[in-house]
């Protein structure tokens, strides 16, 4: 996609959804970390049915290491691989406590010591908590990126290095929010709704499919 494609197609994003947010819902840094590792192939909305009353009384590291892993475990049953992210974030808490003053750390190699935080899930942490423009790929970043032609690639990474060449500098700090949206309401990955998307004219596929 020429350079002029792709500040339009931000533009365009940017003039539809001016301050693009998770829909994680969280009240703080620790809160919204718990809520990123368990959507890890899950949903938001699924996630945020399962946080929102344990968000109530979990504020904080402490809070979680009190509660106990049996309870957490209960809590967050619903939540697809919930076993494996309950220890994680038990884990998590403790060296969030003892190492960290029970601060979520700004820095991704602090973040991705923490079990459960990879890649991806420490630029959401990066970009959402502490404003840093980072690109956090999932699959519908993965997707769009390279049906619309912004970017080709075989990983995650590979996508993530490419698209933080080609984004100009303005529009990163909500680059991977408009993207994700965009892959999860209209470049959907059955059936794009094309006819509605604000950027067709500017696609790659969008423009053999209207």
């Amino acid at each position: 996609m020429k350079k002029q494609s792709v500040i339009d197609v931000f533009t365009r994003l940017r003039e539809a959804n001016p301050h693009p947010k998770t829909e994680l819902l969280y009240g703080n840094h620790f809160q919204l970390l718990m809520a990123v590792i368990l959507s890890a192939q899950a949903t938001d909305k699924g996630v945020n049915r399962a946080t929102t009353p344990l968000f109530k009384f979990i504020k904080k590291p402490q809070d979680l290491l009190d509660f106990g892993e049996d309870n957490l475990m209960q809590a967050i049953s619903s939540i697809g691989l919930y076993k494996s992210k309950g220890k994680h974030l038990m884990a998590t808490a403790d060296i969030l406590v003892k190492e960290h003053k029970g601060q979520v750390p700004d820095t991704r190699e602090e973040l991705e010591r923490l079990p459960g935080v990879g890649r991806k899930t420490a630029n959401v942490v990066l970009n959402t908590a502490f404003g840093q423009p980072t690109m956090a790929v999932d699959t519908h970043i993965f997707r769009v990126s390279q049906r619309i032609g912004l970017a080709k690639g075989t990983t995650p990474l590979e996508i993530e290095k490419k698209l933080l060449k080609v984004i100009p500098q303005e529009f990163m700090m909500n680059a991977h929010h408009w993207l994700i949206l965009h892959g999860r309401y209209i470049c959907t990955a059955q059936k794009p709704k094309c006819d509605q998307c604000l950027i067709v004219d500017l696609c790659r596929y969008g423009a053999k499919h209207v």
